[in-house]
């Protein structure tokens, strides 16, 4: 079972990166962690880890600044639905061409 959310101590040491890093990514809305009402500790889901991973490389290894990782994962999730848009395309294309086969048959 794939665990759904993830604590601020456990993306620390998973990621091995720092706090303020965090912090950053938060105030610039890059991640968006939630809080539970029985808790004040912050909670990071899966997709908050895809996006910090990401994010970590595009600052550490390619030097992008905040405000550029922000446009880059925005115009990644963009690319991202228009692909699964296509996809469903192709997939009602493809049963409407089954059916006129099956049909000239």
């Amino acid at each position: 079972m794939k665990k759904e959310f993830w604590k601020l101590t456990e993306i620390v040491e998973q990621f091995q990166i720092d706090k303020g890093f965090l912090d950053e990514l938060e105030e610039e809305e890059i991640i968006c962690p939630t809080c539970r009402e029985d808790s004040k500790e912050k909670f990071f889901s899966s997709v908050d880890m895809e996006r910090l991973r990401l994010a970590r490389i595009l600052f550490e290894e390619m030097d992008v600044n905040l405000p550029g990782i922000e446009v880059i994962l925005q115009m990644r999730q963009h690319l991202m639905d228009m692909r699964k848009q296509f996809d469903e395309i192709l997939e009602d294309l493809a049963s409407r061409l089954q059916e006129k086969l099956r049909e000239n048959q």
